[in-house]
């Protein structure tokens, strides 16, 4: 029997993050997997990320630095780049989990449409906060983020050809619309039960949260339409508040 052995693209965007990118690279270059096509998009740092980039330019199948619009217009034109199989974003202060985590996956079950898993969440000093309060579900479907995002954009694998680009509507969250119209139409999701990157807390749905919470809204509205979306968000309430006074933090 022959091994399942797709490309896959990793994309990393990034743009002045001197501190971490050289980590998120290591994790993405260090794979024990070969066949990854590793894109990165550089919003033209002008801090010295793009001098630590271009020390491994020579193992990235795709390197551009230029000005965009924001985080998801960035993440478009790796999109637009693409050619693999399937697709994982791996953004600046993130990493994949362990040098073998793309082979465990790949090997858990072929030709699967979606692949997901565990995220660890760490601290800016890289020490880890444990596992997000956001559990993936034991099997993940369109609906299973009726209740906030149970797999996070780190831990997600997505056949290429479920995609669209980001919604340009959504400057915070269309991660959330983009993972759910892949999965909507996904025949095969696979749970690989397993950890499988690490996520830096913080980002910009941390320092505008109104807005990301306004826009998850509005995105969870359209799939699952109104009034579901508010009895699903007074339990989202319940639940983080819950965790807050168990924890003392949120780890989303």
């Amino acid at each position: 029997m022959t091994a399942f052995n797709p490309t896959l693209s990793i994309i990393t965007v990034v743009y002045n993050n001197v501190r971490d990118i050289e980590r998120t690279m290591l994790s993405v270059l260090g794979q024990t997997y070969a066949n990854i096509e590793y894109i990165i998009i550089d919003g033209a740092s002008n801090d010295g990320t793009l001098a630590i980039i271009q020390q491994y330019q020579n193992r990235l199948a795709r390197l551009v630095s230029e000005k965009d619009k924001g985080i998801y217009d960035a993440m478009n034109k790796g999109l637009a780049l693409a050619i693999g199989d399937y697709v994982l974003f791996m953004n600046s202060g993130d990493e994949l989990y362990d040098a073998d985590t793309v082979e465990a996956i790949f090997a858990t079950s072929p030709d699967a449409d979606i692949y997901y898993g565990e995220t660890e969440m760490i601290n800016d000093e890289g020490k880890s906060l444990g596992q997000r309060r956001h559990k993936a579900p034991e099997q993940f479907t369109w609906r299973s983020f009726k209740y906030g995002m149970s797999v996070s954009h780190q831990a997600i694998y997505l056949r290429r050809s479920l995609l669209k680009p980001y919604d340009s509507r959504y400057q915070l969250s269309a991660d959330i619309d983009w993972i759910l119209h892949a999965a909507k139409q996904a025949k095969k999701i696979v749970n690989v039960k397993r950890y499988v990157a690490k996520y830096l807390v913080g980002g910009m749905s941390k320092q505008k949260h109104r807005q990301s919470l306004v826009e998850r809204f509005n995105i969870m509205r359209e799939y699952y339409g109104l009034i579901p979306t508010l009895f699903n968000h007074a339990v989202i309430a319940f639940n983080l508040g819950w965790y807050w006074l168990l924890h003392r933090r949120t780890n989303d």
